[in-house]
């Protein structure tokens, strides 16, 4: 089996004057027999000069598709839970984001290069503009709809977008800070009614004409920019190039999720988070099928209906969504297709897995990454699972643990999780923190891009994670990671989730504080009493010294629009006091 993006009796995607990225029309099965070392050896991918993952991959399907090449699949599979769908071939998916890109060009007046801040839920719009972007060169910047107006006039004014594209809920908050955005130029609604100062995307829709030439991008030309959850401080805006999503997923696509262009993978992630992209575009590099259901709340009884209805075979979520799943009793839903399920956002608990096994039947295979990266680390498909373990690196990256001098460690030393970008940096890296050097510079410690994460290797090559760099907690000379501690709290039955921190301490200078949501059974206890009992669990499944000396129930914990814990803000909060 050849392994490199180049795959034997594959098709040129397009007669161009130029060198093009090739993709294979024949079934691509997946095998649980592949071996990650034999992998990780033949991984050679190639970058062309010119790469655009619309014209390169999406048309490609297109062309394959036709000649019925490939099964019937569609391209998007979008529900809104109240017996409406959207179903688009590749074909179909192709016609209308020509028809969206007119819309861009000529409407709104964008050229080559502006960016466009997309503000939509989970409906099919949000897909079409993303595609539409590629054509055009526009330089798409995703946003959630929980955005505020003042997140909103943060991402206007950094980023210096020329169009915004959100609906009728978001709208309002749009207009409120405007005038104080001069890079503004055109505001467009979906929406069935009309707004004053805004054009009306499904009406420009209906009209433009679906001829449209895409544009011509080489491989480091800018696609995308993603502003960060902004766990730590202020969100960056990391910006991607067309192959470091288009190219870089190619391993998330075929050897993580697993795909042929015969599965339909559904990913719950907000349309705001770089997650979103992450499953899209890993998605259709295999000619897959995204499904989408609406889902405005997220509704735990609804993914399981869904699970069952439809024939959804690849399923991602992050852990906060499987933790509420386990929560329940699976026993009344027959996943019928599903065969594969991933995790990323956040460390998942081992407990979490095995409960998730124990009633599907099915394993949890976790992948890391970063908004600046693609795939980092994972299970792969066929690897032996080590629960709590991020599995191992991809080989789209060189990654080791290193000190603080920039050295690499030896096995079961903790250190700052990084990447190799001397002498040569990755393609599938972000390309820069736009209009920042110097905090791009920073990211640079010797030899290494430093993720911000702290880790451990161990024997087998496993890296398993310890926490964010700010959030390692150091207590009368212990180090103390706090994602052990959360994952032995919730292994007690009285917890839903949890975070831990640092607290200040005379004697020790800090200590293990523990901010607990409880489960309903438990929160009429007496506190001080399941204080002690979960302090002596604790005790009981990981190091003594771990366990947390300080405890808070809470109905929430502070949370990122992307669903991330906001450690920093309740370290913060401790430390003021």
């Amino acid at each position: 089996m050849h392994f490199l993006l180049k795959v034997p009796s594959a098709i040129s995607l397009r007669a161009a004057p130029r060198k093009s990225l090739q993709l294979c029309s024949q079934s691509y099965t997946v095998s649980t027999s592949f071996s990650y070392e034999a992998i990780k050896q033949q991984y050679r991918p190639e970058v062309p000069e010119y790469f655009n993952f619309a014209s390169d991959v999406l048309d490609r399907w297109t062309e394959i598709e036709k000649e019925g090449k490939k099964t019937k699949n569609p391209a998007l599979w979008w529900v809104d839970g109240d017996g409406k769908e959207v179903k688009w071939s590749f074909e179909e998916l192709g016609d209308l984001s020509r028809k969206v890109a007119n819309v861009l060009s000529d409407a709104c007046g964008l050229q080559r290069g502006d960016r466009v801040l997309l503000i939509l839920p989970r409906i099919p719009e949000w897909w079409l503009v993303n595609v539409a972007c590629l054509r055009t060169g526009n330089v798409l910047i995703p946003g959630t709809q929980q955005l505020t107006a003042k997140d909103i006039l943060y991402r206007l004014q950094k980023s210096k977008a020329k169009c915004i594209i959100t609906d009728d809920f978001v709208a309002p908050a749009v207009d409120s800070v405007g005038a104080e955005c001069q890079s503004l130029k055109c505001k467009l609604l979906v929406s069935e009614g009309h707004r004053e100062g805004w054009l009306n995307f499904k009406d420009l829709l209906k009209n433009a004409p679906s001829n449209h030439q895409c544009v011509t991008t080489k491989h480091h030309d800018p696609m995308a920019i993603y502003f960060t959850s902004g766990t730590t401080g202020s969100p960056k805006m990391t910006e991607h190039s067309h192959s470091s999503y288009g190219i870089g997923l190619t391993v998330s696509a075929r050897y993580w999720l697993d795909l042929t262009h015969s599965d339909v993978t559904w990913s719950t992630s907000d349309t705001g988070w770089a997650k979103a992209s992450w499953a899209t575009i890993s998605t259709w590099i295999q000619g897959a099928c995204v499904f989408v259901h609406k889902m405005p709340q997220f509704n735990p009884i609804t993914v399981f209906e869904s699970l069952s209805r439809y024939p959804i075979t690849v399923f991602c979520c992050p852990p906060t969504a499987y933790r509420m799943f386990v929560q329940h009793k699976l026993s009344s839903y027959t996943f019928k297709s599903l065969r594969h399920c991933v995790s990323g956002g956040e460390p998942i608990n081992p407990n979490v897995m095995e409960e998730w096994k124990v009633q599907t039947g099915l394993d949890i295979y976790e992948g890391y990454g970063q908004t600046e990266t693609v795939l980092i680390c994972a299970n792969f498909k066929g690897m032996k699972i080590k629960p709590g373990s991020m599995g191992k690196p991809s080989p789209t990256y060189d990654v080791k643990i290193i000190d603080e001098n920039g050295n690499i460690l030896s096995p079961g030393k903790e250190g700052d999780i990084a990447i190799r970008v001397k002498p040569t940096r990755p393609p599938f890296l972000f390309t820069c923190y736009t209009d920042d050097p110097e905090k791009t510079a920073a990211t640079i410690r010797g030899d290494f891009y430093v993720t911000g994460d702290r880790g451990i290797m161990d024997e087998d090559g496993y890296y398993w994670f310890v926490g964010r760099s700010d959030d390692v907690i150091t207590s009368a000379g212990y180090r103390i990671g706090p994602f052990e501690v959360e994952s032995a709290l919730i292994e007690h039955p009285a917890v839903v989730e949890s975070a831990v921190v640092s607290s200040p301490d005379p004697i020790r200078g800090e200590v293990v504080k523990a901010f607990v949501v409880l489960t309903p059974d438990y929160v009429s206890r007496d506190p001080e009493e399941v204080m002690k009992e979960l302090q002596d669990h604790v005790k009981k499944v990981t190091a003594p010294y771990k366990y947390p000396r300080k405890m808070e129930f809470v109905q929430e914990l502070p949370k990122t629009v992307s669903g991330k814990i906001r450690r920093n803000e309740l370290r913060q909060k401790e430390w003021r006091k």
